[in-house]
């Protein structure tokens, strides 16, 4: 009877695991995705990271030690991704933190943001994102941008 108890408690934990671990698999191919649109200046393919309703948003410390937030707008970002342009855009992350409760995730990435070869900024990202009929989709991308104290 106890070694059918632990093998059901084992099992269940188990198959809790693999669910877990497949949700982040999936998440973290979500993340990457985009950004490997991002470099292929490819607006459909990051376009498929993304649901329906979505809201961009920064972060933005001024000059003078103010804070505010910027919101823009999801289409013009599309719009600029597929725009030619002579360099790629490469946006360098690590995968910090995934957080899944349910249907919906968070993900903390901190980046360097690279024109071409040039440097440009960083910051870090952070991803909401929810599990709809679909899979995994962002629903929100909150980032902020700085110039040093880059990090990794």
């Amino acid at each position: 009877m106890k070694k059918t108890l632990f093998l059901l408690f084992f099992g269940c934990v188990s198959i809790f695991n693999l669910q877990a671990q497949t949700d982040e698999e999936e998440i973290k191919a979500v993340v990457l995705n985009m950004f490997n649109g991002m470099r292929a200046a490819d607006s459909a393919m990051v376009h498929q990271s993304f649901g329906t309703s979505v809201t961009f948003q920064r972060v933005q410390e001024l000059p003078n030690g103010e804070v505010r937030i910027v919101n823009s707008d999801f289409n013009n970002f599309l719009a600029a991704v597929g725009t030619p342009h002579d360099e790629v855009w490469d946006e360098r992350i690590q995968f910090e933190t995934i957080q899944i409760d349910g249907k919906m995730a968070s993900v903390w990435t901190p980046f360097k943001f690279y024109r071409g070869e040039n440097f440009s900024h960083c910051g870090v990202n952070v991803f909401k994102l929810y599990k709809g009929g679909s899979g995994w989709r962002i629903f929100h991308l909150v980032d902020t941008n700085r110039k040093d104290n880059c990090g990794f």
